[in-house]
């Protein structure tokens, strides 16, 4: 019998051939010609297979993994909603896969009209000023919102401004990017409500001139919108700083909310996200970051104008500097413009509504037999802490196991660092109440095996390709290459 789990390396058998090229005018080329510096030692370590043998190997690996394609993905914090067809038809348009940065920009018309019309809707729906397209994902969008801050501040002559105030629930890449970008975090706490404590806030920015200004997600990576957030942004601007806003949580509020109202000075959204890309696994993504009038000269070059009926590039001494090749992920912008002109401004208004009864309906049917650390609606996503009944020490790894017997994605887990047994689910507006409800009965099963049978869970999953992996052990023993598989072979083995 054929053994799928095989790497392809170890379906190689010497000589056997999987392509035929014709003839080409390289063929004639005297190597000798070359530069030894560019010339290889030793051959590529390439497996010797056949085409068939490559293409049954990749489409058995395809079958392994799970998409929002295969079944539920409530992955919290990341919006994994449905990608319409649509888009990826017009995206793999030979139209837009063909064109390229460098020809003259009178050829790429239509292409910088996708760029301007999206600076122009997400501006819209924002409440910014101007939009740069350049970032190629969300941290990278943190990065960039954040050098603008800092620029700012050197520009008035602001140099000791070099603190960043972030929640403690926030995402983890935000103080990471603080420190990239040379500046200095203080966290605050949450309070009960599991929201920004304003009274903290007040005492930590009294008296201080070295603010530079907020980084925060608002809803909140507990799913909780912060209803203090005008008292929030006061405080930080009469402290001097400005308020950044990680848009990772844009969804919940598109349509009813924007941030620009709530008195945020920069942000980032995900378009790779909030506006249906499929992601995962590294990209791919874009992280557009928009700012208010005042800042819009820091922007990072290339800029893309419109004069008349024309558009064009333009590059500003003030700005930042060019911190992407050329204009970031065309094609990403592409689908999140198809996205949004498919919606229409009278339909985006239900994808935040959506999105949020969806959550809280996954949040009271659960509440019953899972931990539920902060009472009172949701947002776009809910935050469970384990399940109330512990008596047989089932965690939440146990719980995520077996949803994948079951044949769903599991939630987010031991995130946001809150809650030691967190499970963060956040369904999008994109499924349906047969789906809702086929998760929460399978949840409430769970729940009854934890108290009757917990090995189920303790052994999940069993009915997946692969069994339970040793996470720990593949984080320190990590594998990159077939060498390194080899030698782990060998080792094992000896």
């Amino acid at each position: 019998m054929i053994e799928y789990n095989k790497l392809i390396f170890e379906l190689s058998i010497e000589d056997r051939i999987g392509y035929s090229l014709p003839d080409t005018k390289f063929n004639n080329y005297n190597i000798s010609d070359l530069d030894e510096v560019f010339l290889r030692v030793d051959n590529p370590d390439l497996p010797e297979v056949s085409e068939l043998d490559v293409l049954r190997h990749f489409t058995n690996i395809s079958n392994k993994n799970f998409g929002v394609e295969n079944g539920f993905y409530p992955l919290g914090s990341c919006t994994m909603k449905y990608n319409p067809k649509i888009n990826e038809e017009i995206a793999n348009s030979r139209n837009f896969k063909r064109l390229h940065p460098l020809q003259p920009i009178f050829t790429t018309q239509g292409a910088f009209k996708v760029y301007y019309d999206l600076q122009k809707i997400l501006s819209e729906i924002s409440g910014l000023s101007e939009f740069s397209l350049n970032p190629y994902a969300g941290a990278h969008g943190e990065l960039i919102g954040l050098m603008i801050i800092k620029k700012y501040h050197e520009s008035r002559g602001d140099f000791h401004k070099n603190k960043i105030i972030i929640p403690d629930s926030a995402h983890g890449t935000n103080p990471a990017s603080v420190v990239v970008c040379g500046m200095e975090v203080i966290e605050i706490e949450s309070n009960e409500r599991g929201r920004v404590d304003v009274d903290f806030l007040k005492e930590t920015v009294s008296n201080r001139d070295d603010i530079a200004g907020m980084m925060l997600t608002n809803p909140n990576t507990l799913g909780m919108f912060e209803d203090d957030i005008c008292k929030i942004s006061k405080l930080i601007h009469e402290a001097g700083g400005l308020m950044y806003n990680d848009g990772a949580n844009l969804n919940a509020l598109l349509g009813k909310v924007r941030p620009g109202d709530m008195g945020f000075d920069v942000m980032h959204i995900n378009l790779h996200k909030t506006f249906s890309t499929p992601h995962g696994g590294g990209g791919p993504g874009s992280g557009p970051v928009g700012v208010t009038e005042e800042l819009s000269d820091f922007l990072p070059n290339p800029r893309v104008k419109k004069m008349d009926d024309n558009f064009y590039v333009e590059n500003s001494d003030e700005a930042i500097g060019q911190i992407s090749s050329f204009y970031g992920n065309y094609l990403v912008s592409l689908r999140a413009l198809i996205y949004l002109l498919t919606l229409g401004k009278e339909n985006i208004k239900y994808v935040g509504r959506y999105a949020t009864l969806n959550a809280n309906y996954i949040k009271n049917a659960l509440k019953t037999v899972y931990e539920l650390p902060i009472s009172g609606n949701c947002m776009h996503e809910v935050v469970f802490n384990g399940l109330i009944n512990k008596e047989n020490d089932v965690k939440t790894l146990d719980i995520a196991k077996r949803l994948l017997d079951y044949g769903m994605h599991a939630p987010t887990i031991y995130f946001p660092l809150l809650f030691s047994q967190a499970i963060m689910i956040e369904p999008t507006e994109t499924e349906s109440l047969q789906t809702l409800d086929e998760f929460i009965n399978i949840m409430h099963k769970i729940a009854i095996e934890a108290k009757e049978t917990p090995d189920k869970l303790k052994d999940a999953p069993t009915r997946t390709p692969i069994r339970r992996t040793d996470e720990v052990f593949a984080a320190k023993q990590m594998i990159f290459s077939y060498k390194d598989y080899l030698n782990y072979i060998d080792k094992r083995d000896n």
